[in-house]
């Protein structure tokens, strides 16, 4: 698989998942028409923001006196994609444009707001950019909005562009698909939690030139981003080539190599099966308990029963006796998802000591 074609699959699982992404690449190198291409086959409507002929109040809004008040007026263009509920917003030329304009971005892109106008949740974030040396009167991207986005470099590939052009350009079958339940970015966030219990150094790790920092690096924002790309990777069924882009893309390749590589030696035993096997085997290792007892308060969250709730204590419960910090860990959270009716089982007195370490018993 070409180069383009995992940047293209990473691209599309970003959409589907609605992760802000932005897209690196020299000019004239298919960026913009392959996104406004992707958004006409999604029929999601695709507003083109140029940053080089943008002003600070395109995106704080201009103020305007309203019923005695000041009210920051959106721009067209916000106001066209907030009636139409959805659509795609393209940050096209993102270096061109000045530090002013991109510090007038960052609400846009984390919150979805312009303005006084906050945008429906389901507009999609995309951007574009030259590296600083290519664009003209290029900026580097300012660490607080680099931060908020996942890097992905657009490579052109010799063999696509021939059969593009032959047979025409294809949109992957990944943006068709959904975001990942609540649940499954929850257990994704579970997971990417434990790694960091293991490297907590790699937490934040901001970087110490301009260059470094205009892309992805460690931060809790980025590694939100990365845990929500490692969700939307598993129910989508991409390959391990297209989460490694988007990892990648969000903390930078150190961190990024670490966690993929952690990942990889996991292996973790199903949630259900340690549910109905009260002898099935478990990880000897602090950081795999962490990850698993994490898996498994996601699935009784995905499940939502009473029954599954009271069985989970029980796993619970046996990690308690060789690793009662992560056990204490992991009653906190299983308690905020007891559901109505739900019994306290018997095993919660044998965790006595454990729910007291968790300010769940006085």
């Amino acid at each position: 698989m070409g180069a383009q074609s995992v940047t293209q699959q990473a691209v599309a699982v970003a959409v589907a998942a609605n992760l802000p992404v932005i897209l690196w690449g020299a000019p004239g190198t298919g960026k913009t028409s392959s996104v406004v291409a992707l958004g006409e086959s999604l029929d999601m409507p695709v507003e083109v923001v140029v940053g080089s002929i943008r002003e600070p109040s395109d995106f704080s809004g201009l103020p305007v006196l309203r019923d005695g008040g000041t009210w920051f007026a959106p721009p067209r263009w916000a106001e066209r994609l907030a009636r139409s509920g959805t659509g795609m917003l393209f940050l096209d030329e993102l270096t061109t444009a000045p530090p002013a304009v991109q510090a007038a971005m960052l609400r846009v892109v984390l919150e979805r707001t312009v303005g006084d106008l906050v945008l429906p949740p389901e507009i999609r974030i995309v951007a574009a950019a030259n590296p600083p040396e290519q664009a003209a009167d290029g900026w580097d991207l300012s660490a607080p909005l680099a931060n908020r986005l996942i890097h992905l470099d657009w490579e052109v590939s010799a063999a696509d562009i021939a059969e593009g052009m032959a047979a025409g350009f294809t949109v992957p079958e990944l943006a068709r698909g959904e975001a990942p339940t609540e649940a499954a970015v929850s257990g994704s966030r579970a997971t990417v939690g434990a790694f960091l219990r293991v490297r907590p150094e790699l937490v934040l790790a901001v970087p110490d030139s301009p260059d470094r920092a205009g892309r992805g690096w460690p931060s809790p924002r980025s590694w939100d981003l990365a845990a929500r790309a490692l969700a939307a990777c598993a129910h989508s069924g991409a390959e391990e080539a297209v989460l490694a882009e988007l990892v990648l893309g969000a903390v930078g390749e150190a961190a990024g190599f670490e966690l993929l590589s952690w990942l990889r030696n996991l292996d973790l035993p199903d949630p259900v099966q340690l549910l109905n096997d009260p002898h099935a085997p478990l990880p000897d290792r602090v950081d795999r308990l962490h990850a698993l007892l994490g898996s498994l308060v996601a699935h009784v969250a995905a499940e939502g029963g009473a029954p599954v709730w009271e069985q989970a204590w029980s796993v619970v419960g046996r990690v308690a006796r060789t690793a009662p910090d992560v056990a204490a860990s992991a009653a906190r959270a299983l308690a905020r998802q007891r559901p109505g009716g739900a019994k306290l089982p018997t095993t919660m007195l044998e965790l006595a000591p454990v729910l007291r370490a968790a300010g769940l018993l006085t």
